[in-house]
């Protein structure tokens, strides 16, 4: 019971908006920007009317931003924002994030989720409970959840195929399959 309160502490309010990316610098001298992609669908940026500018996701300050043009340079996306017409203004946004609102995103299929979803779920494997989902870092390779756990404090676990065996989003739990060893008692 202990640990259902621990993950009704840790459980996020569902967000107004999503990160699809983060500006990175001016591009060429007519304010124009070059942002890092961050989202699965980077061709919806183009149906876009707007977007939103903040310091982080976590942002309260955001600044919706007409976006008027989109299109891709390699890995990036090159985006065209209303009010930005120098590569001085642009430069002013350099490493801010760029948000879409909820209402914009596209629909998630069957079996889909958010990151965001997961914190504050219940981490188990086969005979024990390990804690709650405190943060789900993106490395590249795969997914690693933070998981706060009582008995053996932060605990960095390796999430894809081979560990996760069930997301269960009714019950908010998740049940692992971990490697031997990769916790302190075993």
């Amino acid at each position: 019971m202990k640990s259902n309160k621990t993950a009704q502490s840790i459980k996020p309010v569902d967000p107004q908006h999503l990160v699809v990316g983060e500006i990175l610098r001016p591009h060429g001298v007519r304010g124009e920007v070059r942002m890092r992609v961050i989202t699965h669908f980077p061709e919806h940026l183009a149906t876009l009317k707007s977007v939103y500018i903040g310091k982080s996701a976590d942002d309260r300050n955001l600044t919706e931003v007409e976006l008027q043009k989109v299109r891709f340079h390699k890995a990036y996306a090159l985006l065209t924002l209303d009010g930005y017409r120098s590569r001085d203004e642009a430069d002013r946004l350099r490493g801010k994030m760029v948000l879409i609102s909820m209402q914009d995103a596209i629909p998630l299929e069957p079996g889909e989720y958010y990151l965001f979803q997961l914190v504050g779920m219940l981490v188990r494997d086969r005979e024990r409970t390990i804690g709650v989902v405190k943060e789900v870092l993106q490395t590249g390779a795969n997914d690693v959840y933070v998981v706060q756990s009582e008995v053996y404090g932060d605990v960095l676990l390796p999430a894809h195929q081979e560990t996760i065996q069930s997301i269960d989003f009714e019950n908010e739990v998740i049940t692992m399959v971990l490697p031997d060893g990769l916790l302190a008692d075993e």
